[in-house]
């Protein structure tokens, strides 16, 4: 999956970016807070997308 679709995935459920870490992005979910780290690749695979939805607590995209 691209990144930059994840991303929007991620805005559209209440996702905001925290912080940019050395080779990830810190992301966080404002309605319950839960962090996932999300690395900074064009590609991400499937099943890293669904643990980080996972880890927020989303729908997976």
């Amino acid at each position: 999956m691209k990144r930059n679709v994840l991303l929007k995935h991620l805005h559209k459920n209440s996702c905001v970016l925290l912080r940019e870490g050395g080779r990830h992005s810190i992301w966080q979910n404002t309605t319950n807070n839960k962090i996932s780290a999300i690395p900074r690749h064009n590609e991400i695979k499937e099943f890293l997308c669904y643990k980080i939805c996972k880890d927020l607590e989303i729908n997976r995209p």
